[in-house]
């Protein structure tokens, strides 16, 4: 068991270089080992490309004949984009077939493993598998509820504000902060703001980072501006640079809205693009709004509004992990803007818990990540 975890550990490292290129599939990564060697490697590298498993078998070069496929999540029996990999594993000769995971999806969970042990392979599953899930989550909850793993991002003060009572949030944080929110960007297939956020920052929402990963360009997220009566300026960045992305904005119902043929029209034709979703309260009703990216094949989707987006985000409990970045200054009034703004609950026992919390220092910064508790210990018993 010792040389089964630090062999899918290794698929696992392998299966982080797919992160940003293969939504709406899985990260996957695998090795070939034959005689307590390495013989072949591979990843899912890219949405429409080969498997972990395909790559890995192809680089062993015809030495997997009685040998030990490590694999990080179930292989597929079924054609999709690409045939099967439980046939190329059959076909190869390989003996036994490790697996961290078994496939999330209802529809096929066990089949792969199930199909492989008919075929005479031995089957192992559960190596590493909370690593597994981790790694995944935004695949996980996609296939099995249909919308996007959400992550809500800060960034403040070690006395809570995101920016001064003038709107001004340059920069709260540092440059090492920021350039990790840059490769957050690069990993999501999308991030979202409100319009307050575009007037006051005007920010571009790109993924703006040297060099390649992986061989490849770093990639820009789908940004989506909550914008209910489509006040957003045609001049702004996020509709006028350049990116391989588009820019959606979302709307509530139009009617009435002075001139909005002609402000369509010029929007279309910076390439915007429109989606309506039911309006709540007077803002945009988020958890309708994630059941509509969801099914646009959006997985992942991070967060990064101001405190009216973050509070109302919270409040529709559609967020699944916490991401805040608390600078080392202190604003030093109750005047500037908070993390977060609505009403929150009578009770701190009622407040929001997390779990799974890491601690990662930025320099001077330290961020705070935890998954949001499904039930705060307050509302048990």
């Amino acid at each position: 068991m010792t040389f089964d975890r630090q062999y899918m550990t290794m698929a696992l490292d392998l299966a982080k270089k797919g992160c940003g290129f293969t939504s709406p599939n899985p990260m996957v990564g695998a090795v070939v080992v034959r005689n307590g060697r390495v013989v072949g490697k591979g990843y899912h590298e890219i949405v429409g490309g080969f498997h972990a498993e395909v790559n890995a078998i192809d680089d062993a070069r015809g030495q997997a004949v009685g040998a030990t496929l490590y694999v990080t999540l179930e292989p597929c029996n079924h054609t999709g984009r690409t045939p099967p990999c439980t046939e190329k594993i059959i076909s190869s000769g390989i003996r036994r077939v490790v697996t961290a995971m078994e496939d999330p999806n209802p529809a096929v969970t066990g089949g792969g493993n199930r199909y492989l042990k008919q075929m005479g392979v031995e089957v192992l599953v559960g190596v590493c598998e909370e690593e597994a899930k981790h790694l995944n989550a935004a695949f996980i909850k996609h296939v099995r509820t249909r919308r996007p793993f959400v992550v809500l991002k800060s960034a403040a003060t070690l006395d809570g504000r995101i920016a001064a009572a003038t709107g001004d949030a340059r920069w709260v944080t540092n440059a090492l902060s920021r350039h990790y929110v840059h490769r957050l960007r690069h990993a999501v297939d999308a991030v979202m703001v409100g319009i307050g956020t575009v007037k006051a920052d005007n920010p571009s929402l790109t993924t703006r980072l040297p060099g390649l990963v992986n061989g490849r360009k770093w990639r820009d997220p789908v940004r989506i501006i909550l914008d209910s009566r489509l006040s957003i300026d045609p001049e702004a960045v996020v509709l006028t640079q350049r990116s391989s992305s588009p820019t959606l904005l979302v709307t509530g119902d139009l009617t009435g809205v002075p001139g909005l043929m002609e402000k369509k029209e010029a929007l279309l034709n910076k390439g915007a693009q429109f989606l309506q979703a039911p309006v709540k309260d007077g803002r945009i009703d988020l958890s309708a709004l994630m059941d509509r990216l969801g099914a646009m094949d959006i997985t992942s989707l991070l967060i990064e509004g101001g405190a009216a987006v973050a509070g109302s985000a919270l409040a529709d409990n559609i967020v699944d992990r916490v991401m805040m970045f608390f600078a080392s200054k202190l604003y030093g009034g109750d005047n500037g803007v908070p993390i977060t703004r609505g009403t929150g609950p009578a009770l701190m026992a009622h407040s929001t818990h997390l779990k799974n919390i890491e601690v990662k220092r930025f320099g001077d910064d330290v961020m705070i990540k935890g998954d949001i508790e499904e039930e705060a210990p307050g509302d048990k018993g």
